[in-house]
């Protein structure tokens, strides 16, 4: 008798983005509770941890993270308390791109990242492999629910295919664009709606310019005709206010991830807005 009970209970998740959180519930509908440990209007690099995220770990089914070095505070958070059973690493999925956007050095060469750029999520089509990882690993706790799972998934990917060409369509007419970015969140975007990624203004990730490089950065942005700029919520806004006034760039602040924006509401709406925003700054209105 405590079979059925135990097949039909819901299952806990703690996802350590929002991201990651829209896709698991996308697939787990009704059959998971799941809860991201960050806020995404924070810096997701840099996390204090709390009794809330403990309580989340302790009491999860299933983790389901970013991977690479893009949670150094999960491992600390992990010391705590007893790690979920399961162990979700969606870094594993997919084709990561391993160089990071070059920045302007005199010895030409770019910094790489030691484990592959961490935000693939920004490409939608790795929502796919994603969400196939996440379907295996819930499958694993509720054997008995694998219909469902592959159900809500074909759902959510006809969704997402409906978006794509959508998206596609709508960034067709500006592919081959240059822009420049505050922070190297978006290779994955870019080379998914055939954008370049000229340059960063971060020297390194998450250090600011100095005035040198600025000065370069901005020369160079001149003479390419480099005219939109890519900012994210929280970006220095004197900062580009300097850069914008420098090069006639336009700003366009994207979402990084769901709920980093009011309007990316859930997985699919933070590519709607990022598209629609691009779209405009690449048009110059």
């Amino acid at each position: 008798m405590l079979l059925p009970l135990l097949v039909a209970a819901t299952l806990s998740v703690a996802a350590t983005t929002t991201d990651l959180r829209d896709l698991v519930a996308a697939v787990g509908g009704d059959r998971v509770r799941v809860e991201s440990l960050t806020d995404p209007r924070q810096d997701p690099h840099a996390r204090e941890i709390h009794p809330r995220q403990l309580a989340l770990l302790r009491s999860a089914d299933l983790l389901v993270r970013v991977g690479l070095d893009h949670e150094p505070w999960l491992a600390r958070a992990l010391k705590s308390v007893a790690p979920p059973a399961h162990d979700l690493d969606c870094s594993r999925a997919v084709a990561l791109l391993a160089t990071e956007t070059p920045r302007l050095r005199a010895d030409s060469r770019p910094h790489v990242h030691a484990f592959g750029n961490t935000h693939y999520w920004l490409d939608p089509e790795n929502a796919r492999p994603i969400t196939a990882g996440i379907l295996e690993a819930l499958v694993r706790l509720a054997p008995a629910e694998r219909a469902a799972f592959e159900a809500n998934r074909a759902r959510f990917l006809a969704r997402l295919d409906a978006g794509l060409a959508r998206w596609k369509e709508r960034l067709r007419p500006y592919a081959g664009s240059r822009v420049v970015v505050v922070h190297d969140t978006w290779p994955y975007f870019a080379r998914r709606f055939e954008l370049t990624v000229a340059a960063a203004v971060e020297e390194k990730p998450g250090v600011p310019p100095s005035p040198a490089y600025l000065g370069q950065l901005m020369e160079r942005m001149k003479a390419t005709g480099v005219r939109v700029l890519v900012a994210e919520p929280g970006a220095p806004a004197a900062l580009l206010r300097r850069i914008a006034a420098g090069t006639g760039a336009r700003v366009v602040t994207l979402a990084p991830s769901v709920g980093s924006d009011p309007e990316a509401t859930d997985y699919l709406a933070l590519f709607d807005v990022n598209v629609q925003r691009l779209a405009a700054a690449l048009a110059g209105r």
